[in-house]
């Protein structure tokens, strides 16, 4: 069994069934992922537009980063526990699903860019003055952020688009 054709044994387990039939717990599940994507995506937003110096001038970066990050991993939390269930209902579909394919490369990217701020840009911004410009690795990672994330959206949006059913 390849690993794509997992996807679908995945799929045809009875709670994985269970979820993808229900007419309650289906939506629900992706309500509340599209609600925890925009906690998510929300303080991600506030963090990288004061990085590239476009909100909030007077506080320290390092600050503001401080203060969103436990409601973006709280977000990112429930997104990914939501995700998960959700995928698991469709994953026989979503193996042939470009836009989901798309997206999962792009979180995959998401989770770099987090990796590189950590590495090449949060040592040098916890060094940086209120009011003072965020260093430029920390610049150019913020609009990376904002950029990605936009896509990651915009291909999860287009997932319905591509669901190809049965087979």
């Amino acid at each position: 069994m390849s690993f794509l054709d997992s996807w679908q044994a995945l799929s045809d387990t009875p709670w994985a069934t269970a979820i993808h039939e229900s007419d309650l717990v289906f939506p629900a599940l992706e309500s509340v992922h599209v609600l925890a994507l925009m906690l998510m995506a929300g303080t991600i937003a506030v963090a990288d537009l004061r990085l590239l110096g476009l909100v909030l001038p007077g506080v320290p970066a390092a600050e503001v980063e401080r203060r969103v990050t436990p409601t973006t991993w709280f977000g990112f939390a429930v997104m990914a526990a939501t995700g998960g269930l959700l995928f698991a209902s469709e994953a026989g579909d979503l193996r042939r699903n470009p836009a989901f394919l798309v997206k999962v490369c792009l979180l995959a990217a998401a989770g770099l860019n987090v990796l590189a701020f950590q590495i090449l840009a949060r040592p040098a911004l916890e060094r940086t003055p209120a009011g003072a410009a965020a260093p430029p690795a920390a610049r150019v990672i913020a609009a990376l952020s904002l950029a990605i994330w936009a896509c990651v959206i915009v291909a999860g949006r287009a997932v319905a688009y591509f669901t190809h059913k049965g087979g």
